[in-house]
């Protein structure tokens, strides 16, 4: 079983920045491909960035692509989400996912176990 515990989530202004922090347990992360997804009360989970289990790949959604950035630390177990130029529509709740097996990072099925999810407000 895989434990995942998100936090820094908040409220900023448009073109503010914020970093998320995704913390496991129950298994040795490196095992662990992770992804970050976004969803907003009435609206599918949208695939937002993943990473790879050693960091070398990885895939970010066009929504964001050029703003976030994803990042891991394999000896702190952690996976971080790098926010920056915050624009309205990233208003959300993010939730951090793991995955075991076969990776395929833009869908929300391939994962295997998710976090608790944090929510993320941007103001203008």
């Amino acid at each position: 079983q895989v434990q995942l515990v998100e936090s820094g989530g908040g409220l900023v202004q448009a073109g503010g920045s914020l970093r998320l922090s995704c913390v496991a347990s129950g298994r040795t992360f490196s095992s662990l491909d992770m992804g970050w997804f976004r969803q907003v009360l009435g609206k599918e989970r949208e695939f937002v960035a993943a990473i790879s289990r050693r960091g070398g790949s990885t895939v970010y959604a066009d929504s964001v692509k050029g703003r976030f950035t994803i990042s891991r630390d394999n000896a702190k177990n952690t996976v971080y989400l790098q926010m920056n130029s915050l624009k309205l529509e990233d208003t959300a709740v993010y939730y951090c996912a793991a995955e075991l097996s076969t990776w395929y990072p833009r869908s929300a099925g391939s994962y295997d176990y998710w976090g608790q999810g944090t929510q993320v407000n941007v103001s203008s």
